[in-house]
């Protein structure tokens, strides 16, 4: 029996997609909601960046439709650094009359181990509620 391959999370946010974009695409943005510093070269094939207190991560931007679509890829949470597995993460931003309607999947789990599973996806399920929360309350401050 397999196990679920992708986290989906849906968030409506009070503000217009070009606002949301912005919160997503660029370091100043990035760095204000997730993580503590961030970089970003915003092209496909670009490279970026995410650190936090403890640790940085790098992803690599695979997809961009501004103001809709913003897809990387990054290290799996829980793997050695080295390890070259990769999941994909996409942002689709929806106006809705009231802001945006912002959806996360995070895709690739399946490649992983049962052990390697239950670490990251659970970890990375409690990081994407958290996360899209700070996300939230940092666009409603704005």
């Amino acid at each position: 029996m397999g196990f679920p391959d992708r986290i989906a999370r849906t968030v409506d946010v009070a503000r217009p997609p070009e606002r949301v974009w912005t919160a997503l695409t660029t370091p100043e943005g990035l760095a204000a909601w997730f993580g503590r510093q961030a970089r970003i070269d915003l092209r496909p094939g670009g490279a970026g960046s995410l650190s936090w207190e403890d640790h940085t991560t790098d992803f690599r931007v695979e997809r961009i439709e501004e103001p809709h679509v913003f897809g990387f890829t990054w290290r799996i949470h829980g793997l050695p650094d080295a390890d070259p597995r990769r999941t994909y993460v996409e942002f689709t931003l929806e106006p809705t009359g009231t802001g945006t309607r912002l959806t996360v999947v995070e895709t690739g789990f399946a490649q992983l181990s049962p052990a390697e599973y239950e670490v990251s996806y659970s970890g990375n399920v409690k990081g994407w509620a958290a996360e899209l929360d700070e996300l939230v309350s940092y666009l409603d401050g704005v």
